[in-house]
């Protein structure tokens, strides 16, 4: 296992996961303290950590080839994490995952390319990555996996047309999507969108 993926909350016994992907000059130990404020005292937390804090070098609708190999790098350690919650014996139906802003990014594109039944989906500010969106890099079905995603009209970083594009993927591929545009944000997480998860996602 890597040992760029850090691990806390319930590390004994857990029969959920929560894989908690930090933004671009983040950390792991940033993301994961986010816990605290949700409802997932009894989760095991998975934080994958980017090598020098950012997960692919240039914007997230920029050509997906200017942003390899970093980015198939670092789905490729969201996916480790995802295999060692199975290895505690966790089904997918109980894994969730969450990111701020690139880690948000990357929430969206890892289950989107792998689409499937899982615990919950929550993206604070980001959209699925590449200049245009490919349709045939998305696939399987989430069977009403419950995704939350939120962001600021406008995201100096997140076009807003992207995350509506997403939200319409997203769907098509058999999410129940939340999705909450809210004006003049900022690129930030609000107390709004803590209470939103805790009462749709983390209940």
């Amino acid at each position: 296992m890597s040992n760029n993926i850090y691990q806390s909350g319930n590390l004994d016994n857990p029969t959920k996961a929560l894989i908690m992907i930090h933004g671009r000059g983040g950390t792991a130990k940033d993301i994961m303290g986010l816990a605290e404020y949700l409802n997932v005292s009894d989760y095991l937390l998975i934080g994958p950590e980017a090598s020098q804090n950012t997960w692919y070098p240039n914007s997230f609708i920029a050509p997906i080839s200017s942003n390899q190999p970093k980015l198939n790098q670092a789905l490729e350690l969201i996916n480790q994490g995802v295999e060692l919650a199975k290895e505690k014996g966790i089904q997918p139906e109980n894994i969730y995952f969450l990111g701020f802003s690139q880690g948000a990014c990357l929430t969206l594109e890892y289950t989107s390319r792998n689409a499937q039944k899982y615990g919950g989906i929550v993206a604070f500010t980001g959209g699925l990555i590449g200049e245009e969106l490919t349709r045939d890099h998305y696939n399987g079905d989430f069977e009403n996996t419950p995704v939350f995603i939120g962001t600021s009209d406008p995201d100096f970083h997140v076009p807003v047309e992207r995350v509506q594009e997403t939200t319409k993927l997203m769907r098509e591929l058999g999410a129940q999507v939340e999705e909450r545009i809210y004006p003049n944000m900022g690129h930030t997480i609000t107390q709004e969108e803590i209470r939103i998860v805790n009462e749709t996602i983390f209940k």
